[in-house]
């Protein structure tokens, strides 16, 4: 759980340099903002603190972030208003949000705005390391050069575009990246825990559905219709392949100047 916010993260010589990746927190409860930089700060992370969403979009206006931890309830513009802006304006930062609602609903809600991964309060600390450190980890990770083209959808891995019928399709990070995962493994079973495994770099609990609500994400957006999916079919029992006929569905090699 959450410990007590504390006004000091420990003795300097107990701390990693910050010299890592930017976080930017958007949290307006101390309780709850403190104890999370300070652990942040303690594995070497660089973290600014704001309390409200209007003071996190004017921060990423003028220095980027490589990687947003966003509270949902916020006064003002809610975390769902936040990140649906910050997709809006085309950032692609990474982001992780803090809800205290359970309801399934509500984070598939956050995850269609374009929320990466989520985290009920509350949490214990170590998992929020572990989810910052698997974003941040996908984020830097080489795209594997191609495009793959499937009825009306075109995906363009070197871009990291994806269009249907020609009109540019907005995907979180992390949807693009579960997107790519299937399609380069077109055709075999993926389990959840494969998925979550290679696609978020943590292991599957019992508990687990966020390779669910992503699915059901993409499917909203590339299925023709959704409800029967045709691409992205479940395997009862066993995960998820993605299907396409020889026909429908094309890789074609970007060009490289790299030599094997």
């Amino acid at each position: 759980m959450i410990a007590p916010a504390s006004l000091s993260a420990g003795p300097a010589s107990r701390r990693k340099p910050k010299a890592g990746p930017r976080i930017l927190v958007v949290e307006d409860e101390p309780g709850v903002a403190l104890p999370v930089n300070d652990r942040l700060a303690a594995e070497g992370y660089r973290v600014v603190w704001v309390e409200d969403g209007e003071s996190a979009l004017d921060h990423l206006a003028g220095q980027p972030a490589d990687l947003v931890v966003l509270d949902v309830m916020l006064p003002g513009r809610d975390g769902f208003e936040v990140c649906r802006e910050l997709r809006r304006r085309g950032h692609l930062v990474p982001v992780l949000m803090l809800t205290a609602r359970a309801e399934v609903v509500d984070r598939v809600v956050g995850l269609k705005l374009g929320a990466d991964d989520y985290l009920t309060k509350p949490f214990d600390m170590a998992e929020l390391v572990a989810r910052v450190e698997a974003l941040l980890r996908r984020a830097t990770g080489r795209a594997t050069p191609g495009m793959f083209v499937f009825g009306e959808v075109t995906v363009d891995l070197r871009r990291a575009e994806v269009t249907r019928a020609g009109v540019p399709v907005p995907m979180s990070a992390m949807e693009f990246r579960l997107l790519r995962c299937l399609l380069e493994n077109s055709g075999e079973v993926m389990s959840r825990e494969r998925l979550l495994d290679l696609v978020w770099g943590y292991l599957a609990t019992p508990l687990t559905r966020t390779v669910d609500v992503h699915i059901a994400s993409l499917r909203q957006k590339i299925e023709p219709v959704p409800s029967h999916p045709r691409h992205i079919v479940t395997v009862h029992r066993l995960g998820y392949r993605f299907d396409a006929a020889p026909a429908d569905v094309t890789s074609h090699p970007a060009a490289s100047h790299e030599h094997e």
